[in-house]
């Protein structure tokens, strides 16, 4: 147990932790009444969080689907924060962005379950990679304009993300960057799956 010494060990286990923090399910419990683990299409993310709420509560709904976006974008900004003003390597900077996503996607308080990552890889991006985020940002809310589908919102703006992170910065270690796509990639394919069947849902 040596390990947990560590200090690059404490903030790998901090951010797989924190990561995995259900804020959109805990919002909706408390505030709402609602389990959207058992709604919709029982993620805890957003999306999911906006989509159930909003069959009761419209203007609720609104306001806990900003809250969730926001507490799981954070939560994978604020361990990075402290590890870069604790002066630890880019290196375990990118290990921590990685396990907060894990953290969220596979929650150790939901069974090893969790919601799809946007959210928590868009924050731990935006801190890693500020200029790629911006312009992914830029894509996801062009589709979520005109699309109106979040999940195609969601990875055309991974794919944006991704491309610019190699023309913008070819000479990085893009694993890092690819993991954290791959998984996001993995947890969207139930939605991968109908939107080639035409039947994935548009945000209204």
């Amino acid at each position: 147990m040596d390990f947990l010494y560590n200090t690059n060990a404490q903030f790998f286990i901090a951010a797989y932790l924190i990561g995995g923090i259900p804020f959109g399910l805990l919002l909706a419990k408390k505030y709402a009444g609602v389990n959207i683990k058992t709604a919709g299409s029982g993620s805890i993310g957003a999306t999911n969080v906006l989509r159930v709420v909003k069959e009761t509560n419209p203007s609720l709904a609104k306001k806990l689907g900003i809250a969730t976006l926001a507490l799981d974008a954070i939560k994978g900004v604020l361990v990075l924060a402290v590890a870069y003003f604790a002066g630890l390597s880019e290196a375990t900077m990118w290990g921590i962005s990685v396990l907060a996503v894990i953290g969220h996607c596979f929650s150790p308080y939901l069974n090893f379950e969790g919601g799809k990552g946007v959210a928590t890889g868009m924050g731990v991006m935006m801190f890693m990679l500020p200029l790629e985020t911006i312009i992914a940002l830029g894509v996801w809310a062009f589709g979520a304009k005109f699309i109106r589908i979040s999940s195609l919102s969601s990875l055309t703006a991974l794919v944006a993300l991704m491309v610019a992170s190699f023309i913008i910065h070819p000479d990085m270690a893009h694993a890092p960057v690819i993991i954290i796509g791959f998984i996001l990639f993995y947890k969207h394919i139930p939605n991968i799956i109908r939107l080639l069947k035409g039947e994935e849902k548009r945000v209204v």
